[in-house]
């Protein structure tokens, strides 16, 4: 078998557990702390009412209330302003809808999650905060949020991932015709002084069919934005306050990139800009971007990558083996490798449900990005021999060992696939809002009652 190659666009953001679980956007997706504070209450309790309608499922006052108030005690966690309560009702009203419109296309479009993925993903939210399950469970109703609906805030942010990742994938395709006009740029622009990057952005969007009074607008809130950075406001702060894209939540931080790894409108416009200057407004497809270079650092294009020799069994599910009957054997199977009583690519060989099969489940060595994010994730923090617990992804139930790890030069081919990735990384971002714009659009939103 051929795992997928695509990768996950978003990372697993627990958006309604955010003042108790400190999500980050990062391509790893990991949650890096937990918290010591209870979720405070905003005030006394009171008789629910509708605030809004998207199509035909209702955002309840209260709903709302929870979401500002786990926002409000992460800024407050974070030592980061609290925007004015108003405003941030209404960004976290909107955000909401947005939530809620792609969680009904998933269901849809038969987008489905089901409980062995949702304990995968409970799993390595413990492993990540360095905890067992049981620990992270006392953790969690701690801080005041029932574990039923921390797995539920689970499913819906594996729902959107999945759906995100499928929806924008189609989008940030590159051709081999962009890939070769791409590495001739790079083999005669390329500047090794500034050869990597740390941006943050603040993209003020504009929405479909705008008016030239309200692209005009937008261009002057931009600039009030641009203004209040470069006077020295906080510009994390100002990202959580202003932007509409997806990463404001880590204060618009895109991470450290060689340069070609940015869109050129950013390189271009960052390019006489020393680190902790800001710049802008620039136009993009998406809207106005404010933008601060938070480091530059000399470094080269990759000649070298990390390969990783590894091997797997896969179990495939469905009406004669469920999830839960494919964890248990492969659990049984892990046990009897583990103590010795078994050869693990013996055991493949016998009952591996995958075209490596023959081979042992041999996988031969292997790229960053080849395999499926939740295969892949996995795969990465093994050490070499260790065998990993049963683990779910699209393609049923797998145990992994690795064999062994290499540095090694790319090959011409590689290179490209380098270049095709980089390509597609840099489409990522703008045709995932133009995305998640297109959902709202298309959603039937009916505001009733004011929030409270």
């Amino acid at each position: 078998m051929k795992l997928d190659t695509s990768r996950t666009l978003l990372a697993l953001l627990v958006l309604t557990f955010c003042g108790s679980l400190h999500a980050q956007l990062r391509p790893s997706g990991r949650i890096s702390a937990v918290p010591t504070q209870r979720i405070a209450q905003s005030g006394p309790l009171q008789a629910d009412f509708i605030v809004a309608v998207v199509n035909s499922e209702p955002i309840t006052n209260n709903e709302l209330r929870a979401r500002v108030t786990r926002v409000e005690q992460q800024l407050g966690q974070q030592g980061t302003a609290i925007p004015p309560r108003d405003q941030l009702v209404q960004r976290m009203l909107e955000q909401l809808i947005n939530e809620r419109a792609q969680l009904q296309q998933a269901r849809e479009t038969g987008v489905r999650v089901d409980d062995s993925m949702i304990d995968q993903a409970t799993t390595n939210v413990a492993q990540q905060n360095q905890m067992t399950v049981e620990a992270l469970r006392r953790r969690v109703e701690a801080e005041g949020l029932p574990w039923a609906q921390f797995r539920n805030d689970l499913r819906d942010q594996l729902l959107l991932s999945r759906l995100r990742e499928r929806e924008v994938e189609a989008r940030t395709r590159a051709s081999d015709i962009e890939v070769d006009q791409f590495i001739r740029e790079q083999q005669s622009a390329f500047d090794p002084s500034s050869g990597e990057i740390h941006i943050a952005h603040i993209l003020i969007a504009i929405p479909e069919n705008a008016t030239e009074a309200q692209i005009a607008t937008l261009r002057t809130r931009a600039q009030a934005v641009l203004e209040r950075a470069r006077k020295g406001d906080d510009f994390a702060a100002l990202a959580k306050e202003f932007s509409s894209a997806p990463d404001k939540a880590s204060g618009g931080q895109l991470g450290l990139r060689t340069v070609a790894r940015y869109p050129a409108l950013f390189t271009d416009a960052t390019r006489d800009t020393p680190a902790g200057g800001v710049t802008g407004p620039v136009r993009s497809g998406a809207g106005f971007h404010v933008l601060k270079v938070l480091e530059k650092k000399s470094s080269g294009l990759p000649t070298s990558i990390s390969q990783t020799h590894a091997r797997h069994i896969l179990l495939r599910t469905g009406p004669k083996l469920t999830e839960a009957a494919a964890r248990e054997r492969l659990s049984q199977i892990r046990q009897r490798i583990v103590q010795g009583k078994a050869d693990f690519a013996a055991v493949a060989k016998e009952v591996s449900q995958d075209g490596s099969a023959a081979n042992g489940g041999d996988l031969g060595w292997t790229n960053p990005g080849q395999f499926v994010p939740e295969f892949e994730d996995t795969m990465n923090r093994l050490a070499p021999e260790q065998i990993s617990e049963p683990l779910t992804s699209r393609f049923g139930v797998h145990l992994i060992q690795v064999v062994e790890r290499r540095e090694t030069k790319l090959t011409q081919l590689q290179q490209r696939e380098v270049a095709r990735n980089i390509l597609r990384e840099k489409k990522s971002e703008e045709a995932y809002v133009a995305w998640a714009q297109e959902v709202r659009g298309r959603a039937y939103v009916e505001m009733r009652e004011p929030p409270q």
